[in-house]
């Protein structure tokens, strides 16, 4: 009698390190430049299969009251209910759902975004994980970047100004970038 046994992927836990991680974003302002934000105090996890990348799966969550955009009256605004809604919306979060390998360290990452109480499939272009390094603690750590662009409106961010001279105070595409580091669970 011959048994086999069978091959287990090698699927690790990675925590994401808020102390070392950002979400930012820009989007156009007077329709002449780009403002950018970013958030702070990152939570969530990768379950890395790192023999097959595509069964691999993050979460991540982010408080809206830590919005920084350099200036207090303007991160007010968008902490109100004509922006996010931070008082009664206090995150925004993600799930993915798929996972898509583009190049050789390039992944295409579906899932859920949900942003002021609206839930949509978003994709983000990612490079990375990292290999993994070790930090002075002994920590194994790993770091990856993520890009997508988003529309406010389809999230129900719709408040805007017209400008005397046409066009509008704040644009509609949003450009995310999330910088992420991930220590091993």
């Amino acid at each position: 009698m011959t048994t086999t046994t069978a091959t287990v992927p090698a699927i690790t836990t990675w925590n994401i390190d808020p102390a070392h991680s950002a979400a930012e974003f820009k989007v156009k302002h007077m329709m002449i430049s780009n403002v950018k934000g970013k958030f702070n105090g990152i939570s969530g996890s990768l379950n890395l299969n790192q023999s097959d990348p595509t069964l691999s799966t993050i979460e991540a969550t982010i408080p809206v009251a830590t919005i920084s955009t350099g200036d207090e009256q303007r991160d007010g605004h968008l902490k109100s209910a004509d922006f996010f809604d931070a008082e009664k919306l206090p995150t925004f979060s993600f799930k993915s759902t798929g996972v898509k390998v583009r190049g050789e360290e390039e992944l295409e990452v579906t899932g859920e975004l949900t942003l002021h109480g609206v839930t949509k499939t978003v994709k983000f272009a990612v490079e990375g994980p990292s290999q993994p390094g070790k930090d002075p603690w002994g920590n194994t750590r790993i770091g990856l970047s993520a890009t997508t662009k988003v529309n406010r409106k389809d999230f129900g961010l719709t408040w805007n100004a017209a400008l005397e001279t046409g066009g509008v105070l704040v644009g509609e595409d949003v450009a995310i970038t999330l910088d992420l580091q991930f220590i091993q669970a």
